[in-house]
């Protein structure tokens, strides 16, 4: 399972966008830029999706997403978790937590997004999502942008995580070595 988070903002990101010619294209916003944290895991064989959303993205959050993410898989063995080396992540206390939890992380080098399918998901969330349009109140974009996530099926999911790409980096060990947990 790879794991990841992301930062969703009132204002809207801002992309290349049409206007008629001559008129420069408007995005409204408000004055107050609240934020929301979007805690999302993909399994790397199924394709199904956890997501939590969070006020903020401490240690505290990441250790209640490991339970939520424990919870739904219950009956599994050890969980084997790709990750990034967030702060949140990588503190004694959320490793202490993991361990009792039966969860174990793999590391993904520092800065490299690309590696992560869960970063790629959240890349899509945001273009088709949240960009260039102001949501009524954050936490309406933030359970939009949960409900996006959770309703893909597997096969969108997969592709817009990029691991339905013949190139994608782990597509041999999948098929190969993966073993259930």
């Amino acid at each position: 399972m790879c794991l990841d988070w992301t930062l969703l903002r009132l204002f809207p990101p801002l992309r290349a966008t049409w206007a008629l010619k001559g008129a420069q294209a408007v995005v409204p916003i408000t004055g107050r830029n609240a934020k929301r944290v979007l805690f999302g895991g993909i399994d790397l064989q199924s394709a199904r999706r956890v997501v939590l959303i969070r006020s903020h993205a401490g240690q505290a959050d990441a250790q209640a997403f490991l339970r939520t993410l424990r919870r739904r898989y219950r009956r599994a063995g050890w969980l084997w978790l790709l990750t990034d080396r967030a702060s949140a992540h990588t503190a004694p206390q959320t490793q202490a937590l993991a361990a009792r939890l039966r969860i174990r992380f793999v590391w993904l080098p520092r800065q490299a997004p690309e590696l992560s399918p869960m970063d790629q998901l959240w890349r899509e969330l945001k273009r088709l999502v949240a960009a260039n349009r102001q949501a009524a109140s954050i936490d309406a974009l933030a359970a939009d942008a949960a409900a996006w996530v959770l309703t893909l099926t597997p096969q969108q999911a997969c592709r817009k995580a990029g691991m339905a790409s013949k190139h994608f980096w782990l597509r041999k060990m999948l098929q190969n070595f993966w073993r259930p947990t």
